[in-house]
């Protein structure tokens, strides 16, 4: 290894240590949790910085990016460490002493890794990337990048539109991670032991070849007179036309994070997790994630039970989180929460599932999960106010379902009830919105009668409805923000008014003006670059958090930063699209058909359902045949019986320490 290269990836946490007394909670900077893992520099030739563009107490629980760091440090030859956002506070100070970007692993310069991977599971993290880009003095933008700075890599939800970042990055890889990073590495490698042939150039077009890695570079895209796309076309021989998204098959092939980390500092989780199953084909409209995640792919029950128990092993933790998009629906949940709990039931372990559906909800499962934990609130999502909204987002969840359910719970003990909807849906009117006012009275006075107390409350939380990229609302047009408050505040004042049931009944809700900035960003085009450029360039940091985001800020950087295309911020977000135009990422396949999308779009605007393709025959969405994948579920018909023998002989180990 040159000499200049060894020193540009040396520690910089002598300089960085005397910044630290003078910064809030410096212990998310210093490094050296339980189970995180630093290699030897010289030993490796492909390095990776990982990436989660926010702050350590949302970025160390991420999932995603735990899992990659396991997987590439595992490899012979790759190091993995992780980076994150560091507050105003300590950017200020690093760019007065000239302290650079680092890894809280081991405090290099993120400047001096192969690759810098961004898992992005929001757009609102896009200003973060530009200041740590900045701050590890890689040049913003890709063109000016050369040889000697790492591979920008985008990936995450929001990567699967990832051309509003396009100048940004240098590549994107959409869907599943796990393999696509190891088969990254092998070709950086190769690249690398050949002497780095062609450059920087060279090591991108052997991504872009394999088909599955999106290089912004070699794609042109071109526009007609009134705004819309004409085509997005490969301006290299060689690189395909379209980028198809990754699918890990089987779910027990890649059991990880098998050493979850352990946070120094408070984060937002404080748990362990395992993911249960991949994929959700429940068909929910406004969903991204359930349309992306595409098939099912469920974990065996032994499989999770083996990861419960490594995990529980290596941690100390008290909670495990049972995740997926909707965990009541993995075809054994009732199997593994009784045998989860019975074999916890010494040691207190709690089990949570993060959200559950109305109608997959059961008291069993329910008093399973708190059997060794706390019994907390309950969270359910009907997420539309009236059964007509209900029908145009294929939420197939009756009023009735919802009050059996709600029933069962304050029967059994429960006194608090959390109830999730949206505001701005397709089609919706205020009479829609003013309904929720009206189900969470009547859950309110079903719950006093089934507990014959009035000591019950029931939380109404209210997100505003971001039309997404790759599903059946993205040519839908989005709300107003100045709609959107003026409906939630009828809804507001409606429950506020009632006089029986109103004090019972809590009502949180945000505002209209994140979700206008979010949908700019999620259907935006490369056109948006230059707005997330100006937001940076004005102070525009940790745009996610209500005290640091400002909506003047963006919309006065939009309407400077757009005005010479001849589009505007309503251009991105209020106005319906047709099915003629080009959308922005129709060149990154998801595996969704795109007449399959539009159909589900006029069987919306129709109010009509559409039945869960897991139970029921094939709908055509296209991503089996096309992925050449298929839905794994179960039953295995196995228990979750406890694991090891106590006691039993260690295994020989094939390696003396």
């Amino acid at each position: 290894m040159p000499a200049e290269a060894a020193a540009a990836a040396e520690s910089v946490f002598p300089q960085l240590e005397a910044l630290l007394p003078h910064v809030q909670k410096p212990i998310q900077y210093v490094g050296g949790e339980l189970n995180s893992t630093v290699k030897p520099w010289e030993s490796c030739d492909v390095r990776w910085a990982l990436m989660y563009p926010d702050a350590y107490e949302v970025g160390l629980p991420n999932q995603g990016v735990m899992i990659l760091y396991e997987v590439l440090n595992e490899q012979e030859g790759v190091l993995a460490e992780r980076t994150y956002s560091v507050w105003p506070d300590l950017e200020a100070l690093m760019r007065e002493h000239g302290v650079p970007q680092f890894t809280v692993d081991s405090h290099r310069p993120v400047k001096a890794f192969d690759v810098l991977g961004l898992s992005f599971s929001t757009e609102l993290g896009y200003t973060n990337m530009l200041t740590a880009l900045d701050l590890a003095g890689i040049p913003l933008e890709s063109k000016d990048r050369t040889v000697d700075d790492p591979i920008v890599l985008a990936g995450g939800h929001a990567a699967f539109n990832p051309e509003p970042i396009a100048d940004f990055i240098d590549a994107a890889i959409i869907g599943d991670g796990e393999q696509a990073v190891l088969d990254m590495t092998e070709i950086i490698r190769r690249w690398k032991a050949e002497g780095q042939p062609g450059g920087r150039e060279e090591v991108l077009f052997r991504l872009a070849k394999t088909g599955s890695v999106y290089i912004p570079a070699f794609y042109d895209v071109e526009y007609l007179p009134d705004g819309r796309i004409a085509r997005v076309v490969p301006n290299k021989s060689g690189v395909p036309w379209r980028v198809s998204k990754h699918t890990v098959m089987d779910l027990d092939e890649w059991p990880y994070p098998k050493q979850p980390l352990v946070p120094l500092a408070e984060t937002v989780h404080e748990r362990m997790s395992v993911e249960i199953f991949r994929g959700c084909t429940r068909g929910c409209r406004f969903c991204q994630a359930g349309m992306i995640t595409r098939p099912v792919r469920e974990r065996s029950i032994t499989g999770i039970g083996e990861m419960v128990d490594k995990g529980l092993k290596a941690t100390g933790f008290e909670e495990v989180g049972l995740l997926s998009l909707s965990s009541a629906d993995h075809s054994e949940i009732g199997d593994i929460a009784k045998g989860l709990a019975d074999r916890y039931e010494e040691d207190k372990i709690g089990l949570s599932l993060p959200s559950t559906r109305v109608d997959a909800f059961n008291v069993d499962l329910a008093n399973e999960l708190t059997r060794n934990g706390r019994r907390s609130g309950l969270t359910f999502a009907p997420e539309g106010g009236s059964e007509r909204m209900r029908k145009v987002i294929n939420k197939m969840v009756s009023e009735e379902d919802l009050i059996r359910t709600v029933a069962t719970a304050y029967g059994n003990g429960w006194r608090q009830v959390k109830l999730y909807f949206m505001c701005g849906l397709p089609t919706e009117t205020d009479d829609d919105v003013l309904q929720i006012a009206d189900m969470a009275m009547n859950v309110i006075a079903k719950g006093r009668e089934v507990s014959r107390s009035n000591d019950i409350r029931c939380t109404v939380s209210i997100g505003g409805f971001v039309p997404k990229p790759h599903t059946p609302f993205q040519w839908a047009p989005q709300l107003s923000a100045e709609e959107t408050d003026a409906r939630l505040e009828k809804l507001r004042d409606k429950i506020r008014g009632d006089k029986k049931y109103g004090r019972s009944i809590g009502f949180r809700y945000h505002d209209g003006k994140p979700g206008i900035v979010e949908g700019l960003l999620s259907r935006g085009d490369r056109r948006i670059g230059a707005v997330i450029r100006a937001v940076y360039d004005d102070g525009g940091r940790f745009d996610g958090w209500r005290e640091h985001f400002s909506y003047d800020r963006w919309m006065s950087c939009a309407d400077k930063a757009l005005a010479p295309f001849g589009v505007d911020v309503d251009w991105y977000t209020t106005r319906e699209r047709t099915y003629e135009e080009v959308l922005p990422w129709d060149h990154l396949d998801s595996g969704l058909d795109k007449d399959w999308l539009w159909e589900d779009w006029q069987d919306a605007l129709d109010e009509t359902e559409v039945e869960d393709c897991r139970w029921t025959p094939c709908f055509d969405c296209g991503v089996c045949p096309q992925m050449d994948t298929a839905i794994q579920i179960g039953p295995t018909g196995k228990k979750l019986l406890p694991l090891t023998v106590k006691n039993a002989a260690p295994a020989p180990s094939g390696h003396a320490h």
